[in-house]
């Protein structure tokens, strides 16, 4: 169980590999939500740097289900969610993922994604015994991060010594969407001969279903040049500029017209399984020396499908009529045009995500306490995470054949109101809704068979000492040296380059009656789908069977394209692409010292971290050699043979800090910390990857994914803070905070650019356009500077008759320069807010939570400068209640999302230009626990 452990030396948050020891003392059993948030303040006060933290409420029991949702009640910290609004990434100060490190016992944490930023969903709560975000910095902590550091601590046998146990049983079920969840976990400790050696174990097993609604504009708004507008000089309406008047000409008030390009409802359906073992043994022959053997393994199965009905209305001479226009947008148009390939096509998505995670952390700890002045300790470990999902992710698009007549009206509710009439008389809301489709209706169309196979590795270790001095305001002086090598390879595997995703559409189309095997079998509705959206579309969908659509595509081999050849399954399947996979690696070492000072009423530390990091990256081009036009939206591209590019860089950095703390009286403290910091660039944005996938679509864009000379985020900032522990386990906090960034990594743009591409040009070979083909490239940069300045305030007190409260704002002002021109800070939330209700008392324990989120700005310049992507504003409202029947028994509720919040994107707030919405639903869980 989860309790207090005192110490000689109190440091909450030890350097990397260091636990510190000291002299335990008796063990005092504390639980429940009020004793882990006393020990949270308990670690506040007594850390040597700003920081907050959050602590398991018994042994194998994390205040919430998921770590990173508890780290959303901490000041400053907000989350983003995934599937099943289980969150996922985290950021600290407004500061996004990628401005944040994330260790476990101080040792970094291997990762699935593309970049650093670890993915708390593949960890689950249970293994957590407590977790430090640490927003200041000290010499002798893991450098990496500008936001916060945050580290997980799992629990250690001799936190209670003797024999303990606990099993919890959950049951959990989301009101939305009708599934259900399960969990069973369980934790062991023990002490054996005559305490000198512990074993601690734990087990988790989890099962749920999640669904999640979803909106999107996957083709993203169309816009017209704008001659007036140096960054939308080119625009992006590959279909023509949109022409109100048909008079065929940019008239000045078409200037940088919007209008709808791709959009899509639906629901994703996730079954999620996780497991997670761990083990700690830890041995302390005397008292002078500990040795401790852990490690961490977790599973994430989370295969996912997606229904969704997909809209390409992209505007081309003669598609649109009767078009309706308020404050520069497009709000709503007719099409008609009897042309196949002109008139509006429904389509019918479906969608699989093979997301299977396995991350394993081992590692061996010890420490030497060689005099009673001078001690040594040392971590080795290796920390690991692999994703295998090439070519088995699909995006499958099946394309309605029959004519009609559609209007489009924007909503301003997330999602455009839809009306087809088909000629025959059918009309496609109602007619999915009684089943009136089936496979005779669809043409196949798009196929595209994607996933990458990812490893990253990383080996680590330190070694260091600690010399006590306790003379001329020095109580002792920390000195070491950490060494990483992080490897990370990422293999693209899909059946775009080679044009096998268009394989059989276009000309080559075939209806999906004559594959036969019943690829659509059935029509089905979801509960509750979207009832919070007011407008008229389709929430009624076809099952659609994917693998079985590709066993018949497969049969239909022998056949004969409009072409003349035969089709052959063999052309449309996933191939390794080597143009966005890349392998990075990447060795740093870092010596650093630090002294510790103390006075009458005062002590801190001032130090100097060295890190000097060399990296090596690969990655593969291929040039363009034609572009052929298939039809309406429809090209392929052409390449020569893929050609390696290899890239090597290095940097060193000096990252000095300081801290200093004077103690009013006991209860009141002020705060002072000044440091320079980094954080690392992505993984993936160190490998010169680039893709022009985007061209069988028909827009000309190229992607550049990164180089290995990115410079690392830097920063100089500066922490204030007053703290008054005014009575036990209450505190309030007042801080202010300012960074200034230099390098952060942002986009540029460049329109209309010569990337060697000549005309278009069709089946035959002839060319179709004049002169060269132009793109749009981006490519990641480091932007001139940023500054970001803000205040924190956090408030939390519980009285006598079991009442309490806690609440936390922070606020933020940032911005950033790039070229000289004023652009918002990326991935910064303006201000988030907690607000906490709870009564424990006797066998009680019942609370609220209420954490939210400001709109923040998450991609600039998406239509031009200015027109910014954000996620829009959202409040998460938790509930608990639990009731102790006896010492070994309690029973809880918990309610997740009680206001049923949908998160939504948007360009600039309009609510016209909708860029996404993810609904998850209320979800409750059960759960007992046994402890023993």
């Amino acid at each position: 169980m989860a309790q207090e452990q005192a110490s000689t030396d109190p440091q909450p948050t030890a350097p990397a590999g260091q636990e510190d020891v000291g002299t335990t003392l008796d063990a005092v059993t504390v639980t429940g939500v009020r004793a882990s948030l006393a020990r949270a303040i308990d670690a506040k006060r007594d850390a040597t740097t700003v920081q907050d933290s959050i602590n398991a409420l018994e042994l194998g029991k994390f205040p919430d289900d998921n770590v990173a949702d508890s780290l959303s009640h901490i000041t400053g910290v907000s989350i983003t969610r995934t599937a099943g609004g289980e969150g996922q990434k985290v950021s600290v100060r407004g500061l996004g993922p990628e401005y944040t490190l994330t260790t476990f016992n101080n040792r970094i944490l291997a990762t699935d994604g593309s970049g650093r930023d670890f993915a708390f969903d593949v960890l689950p709560a249970d293994v957590i015994n407590g977790a430090d975000v640490i927003k200041g910095a000290e010499s002798s902590l893991t450098e990496g991060a500008i936001g916060g550091l945050i580290n997980l601590r799992s629990a250690s046998p001799f936190d209670q010594k003797g024999q303990h146990g606990a099993v919890r049983i959950e049951g959990d079920r989301n009101l939305m969407s009708d599934l259900n969840g399960k969990k069973l976990s369980a934790a062991y400790s023990n002490t054996f001969a005559d305490d000198t050696f512990g074993v601690l174990l734990g087990l988790v097993y989890g099962k749920r279903k999640d669904r999640t609604d979803i909106a999107g504009n996957d083709g993203g708004w169309t816009r017209n040049p704008d001659p007036n507008d140096e960054s939308w000089l080119w625009g992006n309406a590959w279909g023509g500029a949109i022409d109100p008047n048909g008079n065929g000409e940019l008239d000045p008030e078409e200037y940088g017209l919007i209008g709808p390009g791709q959009f899509r409802t639906g629901s994703i359906l996730e079954e999620k399984k996780r497991t997670a073992y761990s083990a700690k043994l830890e041995w302390r022959p005397s008292d002078n020396f500990r040795l401790v053997v852990d490690g961490l393994k977790t599973k994430l199965d989370s295969p996912q499908v997606g229904y969704q009905q997909s809209f390409y209305p992209l505007f081309a001479p003669g598609r649109w009529s009767d078009m309706t226009i308020q404050n520069g947008i497009v709000t709503g148009f007719t099409m008609d045009n009897p042309d196949p390939e002109q008139r509006m096509n429904p389509e019918l998505l479906n969608t699989t995500e093979h997301r299977v995670v396995d991350t394993d952390l081992y590692g061996v700890n010890a420490q030497w306490d060689f005099s009673d002045t001078l001690s040594f300790h040392g971590d080795l470990y290796r920390s690991t995470s692999k994703r295998y999902s090439g070519g088995q992710d699909t995006y499958v698009v099946l394309r309605m054949n029959q004519p009609n007549t559609t209007r489009i009206e924007l909503s301003r509710d997330r999602v455009p109101n839809v009306y087809v009439n088909f000629d025959d008389g059918r009309e496609l809301v109602t007619g999915l809704a009684n089943g009136q489709f089936g496979n005779s209706d669809f043409n196949t169309h798009y196929m595209e068979l994607r996933g990458d196979n990812i490893e990253d590795k990383i080996t680590g270790g330190v070694l260091g000492g600690d010399l006590f001095v306790d003379k001329w305001g020095v109580n002792k002086i920390k000195f070491g040296v950490n060494m990483t090598d992080r490897k990370k390879r990422r293999d693209l595997v899909n059946n775009t380059l080679n044009g096998g995703a268009d394989y059989y559409s276009g000309d080559n189309a075939i209806n999906v009656g004559d594959l036969g095997g019943n690829v659509i079998d059935h029509s089905f509705t979801l509960p509750e789908f979207m009832n919070d959206i007011n407008a008229y579309f389709p929430r009624s969908f076809l099952a659609f069977d994917v693998p079985n659509y590709l066993k018949q595509l497969a049969a239909y081999n022998g056949n004969l394209r409009a072409d003349g050849t035969p089709y052959d399954f063999a052309n449309a399947a996933p191939r390794w692409n080597p143009l966005e996979s890349y392998r990075v690696s990447e060795k740093t070492i870092a010596p650093y010292i630090q002294f510790d000072l103390a006075g009458d009423k005062w002590d801190g530390n001032v130090g100097i971290r060295m890190v000097r990091t060399r990296t090596t990256s690969e990655a593969w081009d291929a040039k363009i050699l034609s572009i052929t036009e298939n039809g309406a939206f429809n090209y392929t591209a052409n390449y020569a043979e893929p050609t390696a590019i290899s890239q090597k860089g290095e940097y060193t950095y000096w990252l000095p800090s300081g801290n200093f703390i004077w103690h009013f009286t006991d209860e009141l403290q002020l705060r002072v910390g000044a440091a320079k910091t980094m954080a690392r660039p992505p993984v993936d944005k160190l490998a010169p990857t680039n893709t022009t996938a985007s061209v069988s679509w028909g827009e000309f864009s190229q992607i550049y994914g990164g180089n290995v000379d990115l410079k690392p985020y830097t920063a100089k900032q500066g922490d204030l803070s007053l703290e008054w522990y005014f009575t036990e386990s209450s505190i309030f906090n007042v801080a202010t905070f300012y960074k200034r960034i230099e390098n952060q990594i942002t986009t540029s743009w460049e329109p209309g650019q010569d990337i060697g591409v000549g005309p278009i040009v069709d089946a035959d070979g002839n060319p179709t356009t004049e002169g060269p083909t132009l793109f749009n490239i981006t490519r990641p940069i480091n932007g001139d500077y940023a500054k970001v300045r803000g205040i924190e305030a956090g408030l939390q007190h519980f009285w006598d008759n079991g009442f309490g409260f806690r609440t936390q704002y922070t606020r933020n002002w940032s911005k950033s320069f790039v070229g000289g021109l004023e652009r918002p800070l990326e991935g910064i939330a303006p201000a988030t807010y907690s607000v906490g209700l709870m009564y424990e008392k006797n066998k009680w324990s019942i609370g609220a939570n209420a954490d939210h989120t400001d709109g923040f700005v998450t991609a600039t310049n998406v239509l031009g400068e200015g027109y910014n992507e954000q996620a829009d504003s959202i409040t998460w409202l938790t509930a608990h209640v639990s009731y102790k029947i006896n010492d070994m028994f309690t029973v809880s509720m918990e309610g997740q999302n009680l206001l049923d919040e949908a998160q939504t994107y948007s360009i600039n707030g309009n609510p016209l230009l909708s860029q996404g919405y993810y609904r998850y639903g209320r979800s409750i869980n059960l759960g007992l626990s046994i402890r023993f």
